[in-house]
């Protein structure tokens, strides 16, 4: 990968404020850049500063970037060359490759990216929606929304893999398919133990739930958290989503 100054950016490239830390990342205008779901997924389980994880599908790096103060080390990983490049360069400019590795490669072959039972806390905001009979074209954003290189299943497997026993997966998914998730979490012996709903606004029905599984655990015992609120009556972000985002209240 290019040893360019990390801050000189190229065509159609831009450099977005964290608001953490005073982290910034760099992203590119013509490709998919990271949306509330990330972020939301970032904030979402506890850590304590002790863990050692991992980010399938990192993108350019934003969940290491904001994660990064509260865990050992972290390991990103991400199939797309020009996304890997991003956030290799996002690390060396916010002066974290000592905390943060960026591996490109395909965690469908997960041997090849990272050893059995190496950490405490997966991360995953996957593809949401299956690639069905109608045509969807190849591309950034098409790749990021549906299952085109990595299926649910890949991705637990890849997880579960990576986990210790013990060991926890955050992930961000759509509501709708929490039975599929369940079944698929079942079968590589992870067991769902926090669920939240995301919704737009209170009077609105979920479009977005964070889960987060615990492997070899036992499937009783699932606490179902209060829905995290997005925007007020006003339209106005809520408190919640205003602290996550590091604004001033």
């Amino acid at each position: 990968m290019s040893r360019m100054n990390d801050h000189e950016l190229r065509p159609h490239e831009r450099i977005d404020d964290l608001c953490t830390g005073g982290r910034q990342i760099i992203q590119r205008t013509d490709g998919f850049c990271f949306s509330m779901d990330a972020v939301l997924l970032a904030h979402f389980p506890v850590l304590t500063g002790h863990e050692r994880v991992l980010d399938l599908g990192t993108g350019t790096g934003i969940i290491p970037l904001l994660i990064a103060d509260h865990a050992t080390r972290v390991t990103a990983v991400e199939l797309s060359p020009v996304q890997a490049e991003l956030a290799v360069r996002s690390v060396r400019m916010n002066g974290l490759t000592d905390k943060i590795t960026v591996r490109e490669g395909d965690y469908r072959d997960p041997p090849a990216l990272f050893a059995c039972g190496e950490y405490d806390l997966v991360f995953s905001n996957p593809p949401y929606r299956p690639v069905t009979s109608g045509a969807v074209s190849m591309g950034a954003r098409a790749a990021a929304r549906h299952e085109l290189t990595a299926t649910l299943a890949d991705t637990v497997h890849a997880a579960a893999y990576a986990l210790r026993h013990g060991g926890r997966l955050a992930m961000v998914h759509l509501p709708e398919r929490l039975g599929e998730i369940v079944l698929t979490l079942h079968a590589e012996h992870l067991a769902v133990k926090r669920l939240r709903m995301v919704q737009p606004r209170v009077d609105k029905a979920p479009n977005l739930m964070l889960i987060e599984a615990v492997k070899g655990a036992a499937l009783t015992g699932m606490r179902h958290e209060p829905a995290l609120i997005v925007r007020d009556v006003a339209g106005c972000y809520t408190e919640e989503i205003r602290k996550i985002y590091g604004q001033e209240m």
